[in-house]
């Protein structure tokens, strides 16, 4: 079973219980988790580090994205879809492509 919150959390990074906050690094590439940045936005982990995750994410309605580092107390695990972010169109090549249409390291026959 999932314990990812089911919609949008409601409390900001301060008043979190620090026994919730995940580490940084408990986080892996493709993970889908809310991070906070004017309010709590969806997003996708793109690297994890012992002290921070870098995040793509949808800093506000529009299906734009940004990338940027946030440290535990800003990220959360997120089970809600989202359709602009957790559906990556078919890579072109038939490799394996990172979310940035990258190949992925020794994907090729």
């Amino acid at each position: 079973m999932s314990t990812a919150p089911t919609s949008t959390p409601t409390t900001a990074p301060p008043q979190r219980d620090p026994a919730d906050v995940a580490p940084a690094d408990s986080y892996h590439p493709a993970d889908p988790v809310w991070v906070y940045r004017d309010g709590w936005r969806a997003g996708i982990i793109e690297a994890a580090s012992p002290r921070a995750v870098t995040v793509t994410y949808r800093p506000g309605a529009h299906r734009g994205t940004g990338v940027d580092t946030f440290t535990a107390p800003y990220v959360t695990a997120r089970s809600d879809e989202d359709p602009a972010l957790d559906r990556r169109p078919p890579s072109r090549t038939g490799f394996p492509t990172t979310r940035s249409g990258l190949p992925v390291r020794d994907s090729a026959a």
